[in-house]
């Protein structure tokens, strides 16, 4: 047995040692089979020694042809396993369709669709036989018709993407893009960034647990900086961050060895010491504290909307904040609904995989309590996660949303190839990097455009889809004008798979709603449940 592991190993020790010896003797092709044979038998002493792999030790040279496959595993599958229509969490044909629209070439399908339309979870729209001339007017939205300074948001923006996790290019090409194309960029949680400016884009500018750019020595929120910050006329918009679809109810840390002197300055935060992003906002405790909150941005902004962004969690809590709008009179312009199939640069799997709810779910909930509350006449709702097609919007739009945000297809629109390296900062496009040698590789006027040319064909499409079912705009879209196939003999349309609430129903009837013991306990002073939600765990 000892033998056959060690068969091959001894083997190329052995042909190295004769076409040394023979080199000498012979012609030029020992010497050249011994520079092929010399670095193998020396990975084969190395792992022969090392300490920190059984399976190298007991398999030299063998079991490291195994580590070769391995990391090349993701880049076989992508290009030469998988199907157009396999991979995640996006496939080829997904991919495909945004690098074909960014680059302005043909994005139209011959031969009929490649997919199942039998299949569970198959959907699609239903058409009118009187369709609409397809509108040549980019659709926008009002938000904050009662601030002082409302803003009209495009149907498709730049979802929350921070300077930091993003290189200085990739954050100028989207700015660029933005500006080009009339559409707003999120500057994320990193801070507003001379990068996110540079280029004169709207920007919608998130606060988030950390308060980075408006921020105290110790970490509390400065009104001072805030307003400062906020009174720049770039800055279209303010979204209080409460969670993250990727990764919801985490902190962050950035090591003191990360922080360097630019983001010291970008973030608002010392030299040499460890930048935190607490899990929870210490500006608030309660909802009715979050609204004052609202409202003091709102405030210290001149009249700027502001809005809220989060993933669903526990539907109490989304009660509560409802109930905190009602209790205080003060309600946000708009709320971001992050579905948790959202990206992030890094995460742990457990979350990643398992934490919050998905978009869908998380927009219809979001949906019914305003709705249900008497508040959606006042609150403008957006959709963000997985975003690539106008389909994928007028889904959203159909459930519920006024638009969406997408931040990977906008790296793929920058030319993002799905390397899976965000964490690790070497993105060989130079997008999720620092490292300035790959940032050379992203030449910002040139992805400025195609991020422009993605957003501007993909509101087309959208545009050829609400015209197709004979409506107007986006907002004429409604739950029945899709259908969701259930198995491959049943489908039905959305308003007949979620539970839709008439106006006013937590108020008027609310033991009639599916949200019964959720409604009642929502408290607007504390997130925490007033009274049980359900059966208790037996001892």
């Amino acid at each position: 047995m000892l033998v056959r592991r060690y068969s091959i190993f001894v083997a190329i020790l052995v042909l190295c040692v004769l076409s040394l010896v023979l080199s000498f003797v012979g012609s030029g092709a020992w010497l050249f089979l011994f520079c092929i044979l010399f670095p193998l038998a020396w990975i084969g002493v190395f792992d022969v020694i090392q300490k920190q792999h059984s399976l190298l030790r007991n398999y030299p040279v063998v079991a490291s042809v195994r580590w070769v496959f391995e990391a090349a595993r993701p880049y076989l599958r992508q290009y030469i396993v998988e199907s157009d229509l396999e991979g995640t969490p996006f496939n080829r044909q997904e991919r495909s369709l945004v690098y074909a629209r960014a680059k302005r070439e043909e994005d139209r399908q011959p031969f009929g669709t490649e997919l199942r339309t039998n299949a569970p979870d198959y959907e699609w729209m239903t058409h009118s036989l009187a369709p609409m001339p397809v509108s040549e007017e980019p659709f926008r939205v009002r938000v904050g018709q009662d601030c002082a300074k409302p803003y009209d948001a495009a149907v498709l923006n730049v979802s929350a993407m921070s300077f930091g996790s993003l290189g200085r290019n990739a954050i100028e090409a989207l700015n660029l893009g933005a500006r080009k194309g009339g559409f707003y960029h999120d500057t994320g949680e990193g801070g507003l960034s001379p990068y996110h400016r540079i280029h004169g884009g709207d920007i919608v500018w998130q606060v988030a647990s950390g308060y980075f750019g408006c921020r105290n020595r110790d970490g509390t929120f400065s009104p001072e900086r805030f307003a400062e910050k906020a009174a720049d006329p770039q800055v279209k918009m303010i979204e209080v961050k409460l969670s993250q679809g990727a990764k919801p109810g985490h902190g962050g840390v950035l090591p003191a060895a990360k922080v360097t002197k630019e983001i010291s300055e970008i973030r608002g935060i010392p030299m040499g010491e460890d930048c935190i992003s607490p899990a929870r906002h210490p500006a608030f405790a309660t909802p009715a504290q979050m609204m004052d909150f609202v409202a003091r941005l709102r405030e210290l902004s001149g009249g700027k909307p502001v809005g809220l962004k989060m993933c669903v969690g526990h539907p109490s809590e989304v009660f509560a904040i409802v109930k905190g709008m009602l209790h205080t009179g003060i309600h946000p312009d708009f709320i971001v609904v992050d579905g948790a199939e959202g990206g992030t640069g890094a995460a742990p799997e457990e979350l990643t995989d398992h934490m919050g709810m998905p978009l869908r779910e998380g927009l219809v909930l979001m949906r019914n309590a305003l709705v249900g509350s008497g508040m959606r006449s006042r609150v403008r709702l957006a959709a963000s996660g997985k975003v690539t097609s106008g389909f994928s919007m007028a889904a959203n739009m159909a459930i519920g949303a006024d638009w969406c945000n997408a931040a990977r297809a906008f790296m793929f629109s920058l030319g993002c190839v799905m390397s899976m390296r965000c964490h690790t900062g070497q993105c060989p496009t130079g997008i999720t990097t620092n490292d300035p040698h790959l940032q050379r590789g992203l030449v910002v006027e040139d992805k400025a455009e195609r991020v422009a040319n993605f957003q501007r064909q993909t509101v087309i499409a959208l545009a050829e889809l609400v015209a197709a079912a004979g409506l107007e705009h986006p907002s004429d879209l409604a739950p029945h004008h899709v259908w969701h196939r259930m198995t491959p003999v049943e489908a039905r349309p959305l308003d007949q798979v979620y539970p839709f609430l008439p106006v006013g129903a937590l108020l008027d009837a609310p033991d009639e709603t599916p949200y019964a013991a959720e409604w009642a306990a929502a408290d607007p002073d504390s997130f925490l449940p007033r009274a049980a939600v359900g059966p208790r765990r037996a001892a």
